[in-house]
């Protein structure tokens, strides 16, 4: 069976962004980004919410575009309607069956990208199967929560970490309980 593995930069107080969905303070470049892009070359499925992906039109993402050429694209939301999507652009409806059938399905290990209230949503219903932090040297005071409002235990197990320059660092964690 295949992991979803939520792998999101993070701030030392467990922000994934700022007040009004600001990511200006993260590392925009450097060791610990180009092995976060090194990483995803592995992964063939990425999954997210709706408000995660349409944060991409920021950037230039287009709608019904893939944010990542080389994965497939679930997008879990009951109202997002994309026209002219592409084929690897599929929105489906938030049911955690649905994330079940994804991880029994043959493939890579399945990039959870970003999304707070879905990442939470994930870790309630237990799908979450690894974090992989980048922690930035920063704290945000506010903004989005790692977990969104997900307020119960888990226990995690460090597998691997490793720090960069300047203070940051890749910390991969093995989901125990949740």
């Amino acid at each position: 069976m295949r992991k979803i593995v939520y792998y999101v930069a993070t701030s030392l107080d467990g922000y994934i962004s700022g007040k009004d969905d600001d990511i200006s303070m993260f590392a925009p470049e450097g060791e610990m980004v180009d092995q976060y892009l090194y990483d995803l070359e592995s992964f063939d499925t990425v999954i997210m919410g709706k408000r995660t992906y349409e944060f991409g039109y920021q950037f230039g993402l287009k709608p019904g575009q893939p944010a990542y050429s080389h994965m497939d694209h679930y997008i879990f939301s009951n109202s997002l309607k994309l026209e002219n999507a592409s084929e690897q652009v599929n929105v489906v409806s938030i049911e955690i069956e649905k994330v079940q059938m994804l991880k029994e399905e043959v493939g890579s290990d399945i990039y959870l990208c970003g999304g707070g209230m879905f990442a939470g949503w994930l870790m309630e219903h237990g799908m979450i199967d690894e974090l992989k932090l980048k922690v930035n040297p920063i704290i945000l005071g506010g903004g989005i929560r790692l977990f969104g409002d997900y307020e119960g235990s888990t226990q995690l197990k460090v597998i691997y970490s490793r720090p960069y320059t300047g203070g940051y660092q890749i910390t991969t964690y093995k989901v125990i309980n949740n």
